[in-house]
């Protein structure tokens, strides 16, 4: 029934062609497919795909229908990031984030997304290896003219031989889509999981990959707009636009230099889809 009614409302809603996304947060289909490649340029593990011919949309050219990324990993089922609680997100309404305790395992920080997010030139060249990257020659040593580590035995890892087969993090990967709503006129994120044997995730498995406090409200298993009989996990985009306009005006009462370009949409749409997803690694890094 969700899915019929949410069929009729894209039959019904006209296309958007007025660029508004500063003041609405919302996006036309050209704006979709020019933060599209902007992110694909960016990130180049994104990548368009054309998508089942008998679910062509012909508001969108037909080899860009939607975004892809492929076996991204998440070692980690989020009650395993010895969460303390899911507290608000300063400055954006009916969105929180997951917060890990001192003793717990890396996590995304999505609190400070809207703070750290900085815009930046693209370099005319690719990025080098800083000088902090570039291991110090102080830590070789030369003895009868053979270089070598100091101290090997520092970069062994220890292993516990009481550790058991039942304390092993079962690794995943996902396939992560993102198509564009017409309803909603906004992105929306869909999520293809599978287990360490390869096998595809039953529903509730990926439920365990979301923050509980998201899966609860805003997750929904619905059918895939490009592909044919394919029903995906989907973080439902009722909510996008607002937190979007909430983003992008908080930057631009923060930035001291030009306003937000909407191709860089995408990358802080990815930003701050790290509270929902909090352990599957996806690339959420990029500058703005």
């Amino acid at each position: 029934m969700q899915n019929l009614l949410h069929s009729v409302g894209e039959a019904l809603t006209p296309i958007l062609k007025e660029s508004n996304f500063l003041e609405t947060g919302r996006l036309t289909p050209d704006e979709f497919v020019a933060a599209g490649d902007y992110l694909v340029y960016k990130c180049p593990t994104w990548s368009w795909s054309a998508g089942d011919p008998s679910k062509l949309r012909s508001f969108l050219p037909k080899d860009k229908q939607f975004l892809i990324t492929k076996a991204v990993p998440c070692a980690l089922r989020v009650k395993q990031m010895h969460i303390v609680k899911e507290q608000a997100i300063p400055g954006l309404n009916d969105w929180v984030e997951t917060v890990p305790s001192e003793e717990g395992l890396d996590y995304i920080d999505i609190q400070n997304t809207v703070d750290d997010v900085k815009i930046e030139q693209r370099p005319s060249s690719p990025s080098i290896q800083s000088d902090s990257e570039i291991p110090d020659m102080e830590t070789f040593e030369d003895e009868d003219n053979v270089i070598r580590f100091a101290d090997p035995e520092q970069y062994i890892p220890a292993i516990s031989s009481s550790r058991s087969e039942d304390n092993l993090v079962r690794s995943r990967t996902y396939d992560l889509s993102i198509t564009y709503d017409k309803y909603y006129q906004t992105p929306r994120l869909w999520l293809c999981g599978y287990d360490e044997d390869g096998s595809p995730l039953e529903p509730g498995q990926v439920f365990e990959d979301i923050s509980q406090e998201h899966a609860k409200k805003t997750v929904t298993i619905e059918a895939h707009p490009h592909m044919v009989d394919c029903y995906l996990a989907s973080i439902h985009p009722c909510k996008h636009a607002h937190v979007m306009r909430s983003i992008v005006s908080f930057m631009e009462r923060s930035s001291t230099s030009s306003s937000i370009r909407v191709d860089r949409y995408l990358v802080l749409f990815l930003k701050f889809m790290g509270c929902v997803l909090p352990t599957i690694q996806y690339d959420h890094t990029m500058s703005v």
